[in-house]
């Protein structure tokens, strides 16, 4: 936000509320409609005392945040409204130092289609519900023109599909994406071929489609293997076509990239730019290798201090290493690979809780503590919980034990049950922070908040721990998956050291 000194108008010099709605008329990303709004947010804010201290703003927005009907974006429009105020208008000692783009992040909320609530709100069907007849005449070579039918036939089969993936106990993010991809191949019958229904799998059709990806579509071959697994798992689970011929281009078998790994320097430099939670959470990462949503699913009874480790639950993996390594194996014996074994959910773990962090970890559930009595009170002290847990233990969504460790600013409806509730951070706040952080840090790498999962893994065997160790920690299935980050060491390999300083 630009933040230039205000001009004072002839008259009204000592007229803060005169010098803030002129501030608004030069600001041009602000709509005249919503500049009585901005001026609405402040007079609330004056009259909670936020001006006395960091604390009274602090526990101004935390009122704020309980109110369910409010939308995330009017609460950023608090957080803008006052910040200009503070900046412009009215500065004081504190106001400089508060992160206010760090509050307006926490409130994002998570959608219906978040993978969070996305089983809770999109539920399975029982059985698979005849579809009617698809007419083919007009869907050959017209991609953009529907089908008749198609909507049903592609409900039917997408439902079949969400079945057979929560029956196989798969992970939320599978799901995701084996349904688009079983929607993108039925739409490519129904259209381009002009199939007149979806009730069987054509193993043709399917050759067809990987060809059309590759040729027409021009996608990388990860992007290639991503609906090669979508395609052999509607086979064999969905259509019970456990064995068959899937011819699909080679360059399926695509190399993966390296992953990318910062220094140690590299990373603390990224921590200065952050506040917290955020720097508590890429600090908890980077100390224990979990994953972002990982970490922003931890609950507090997740955090055994007595014990020093920290339990992760339901984790889940995608590890293209493994997955190449099956279908190059699965080709050398003829046969099509497997589906939907290299992707799994319901995975459990325990890391180690990094000792430098329990004094700060420990103050910043103590903070959580105090805020959830006081929701409480006001009757907003409900964490999101499982439908079936939240039948078996009533009571455990207003216990403490269960409440998010990294918990958003604002509470919230469930999508499905209407739930007054109050969610985990948004992992898109979390990448938006460690990207902005790593821009001020000025890095010159790809770095994203995975890098510091990558990291992990590489300064822990650099630093002489075994490869095996570091496969539990970082809950990899096979140890071949954790060996890429033998090739990204200082010293990978034997150590053989480069021609250029042999000289």
């Amino acid at each position: 936000m630009n933040t230039q000194t205000l001009p004072q108008r002839p008259g009204v010099r000592d007229d803060p509320w005169t010098c803030f709605l002129g501030r608004l008329e030069r600001l041009p990303d602000i709509r005249p409609q919503a500049r009585s709004h901005y001026a609405r947010w402040v007079a609330q804010w004056r009259r909670a005392g936020g001006p006395d201290s960091a604390e009274a703003t602090a526990r101004f927005f935390e009122t704020l945040g309980r109110r369910p009907n409010l939308l995330d974006w009017q609460f950023r429009q608090a957080v803008q409204a006052v910040e200009l105020w503070c900046r412009d208008i009215a500065p004081t000692g504190w106001t400089a130092a508060f992160d206010w783009a760090g509050l307006a992040e926490q409130a994002v909320a998570l959608g219906p289609r978040h993978r969070t609530l996305l089983r809770e709100s999109t539920p399975a069907r029982s059985a698979a519900v005849p579809g009617a007849a698809v007419d083919p005449a007009e869907a050959a070579r017209r991609d953009r023109t529907p089908a008749e039918g198609e909507a049903d036939a592609l409900d039917d089969l997408l439902g079949e599909t969400r079945r057979a993936v929560r029956l196989a106990g798969l992970a939320v993010a599978t799901e995701e994406t084996y349904l688009s991809w079983v929607r993108r191949f039925g739409l490519f019958r129904l259209r381009r071929l002009g199939h007149p229904s979806l009730r069987e799998f054509d193993v043709a059709a399917a050759g067809y489609y990987l060809e059309y990806l590759a040729l027409e579509r021009r996608v990388s071959p990860a992007t290639q293997r991503q609906a090669l697994n979508a395609l052999v798992f509607l086979a064999r689970s969905v259509h019970g076509q456990p064995d068959f011929e899937l011819a699909f281009p080679r360059a399926v078998a695509g190399a993966r990239r390296p992953p990318t790994v910062l220094t140690r320097e590299e990373i603390f430099k990224i921590l200065g730019f952050l506040a917290d939670p955020w720097r508590l959470i890429a600090k908890l990462s980077y100390g224990t290798g979990m994953r972002q949503m990982e970490v922003l699913r931890l609950r507090v009874k997740d955090i055994d201090f007595g014990q020093g480790n920290i339990a992760v639950h339901d984790a889940s993996r995608s590890d293209w290493r493994e997955l190449r390594q099956t279908e190059q194996s699965e080709a050398r014996r003829g046969s099509a690979p497997r589906g939907g074994a290299d992707i799994n959910g319901g995975k459990h773990r325990l890391v180690p809780l990094p000792q430098k962090l329990e004094h700060r970890l420990r103050a910043h559930l103590d903070q959580g503590e105090v805020r959830h009595r006081r929701d409480l009170s006001a009757g907003f002290g409900d964490a999101h919980l499982d439908l079936a847990l939240r039948r078996k233990y009533p009571n455990a969504p207003r216990e403490w034990a269960w409440q998010w460790v990294f918990p958003a600013a604002k509470v919230c409806a469930h999508p499905r049950t209407g739930v007054i509730a109050r969610y985990h951070l948004h992992e898109t706040s979390l990448q938006r922070q460690f990207k902005q952080a790593a821009d001020k840090a000025r890095i010159p790498k790809r770095a994203t908040f995975h890098t510091l999962r990558h990291s992990f893994a590489t300064h822990l065997l650099e630093g002489g721990i075994d490869i095996r160790t570091v496969q539990d920690l970082l809950g990899h299935a096979d140890v071949s998956t954790t060996m890429v980050y033998l090739h990204v060491m200082k010293r990978p390999g034997a150590g053989a050291p480069s021609p250029l300083d042999l000289v």
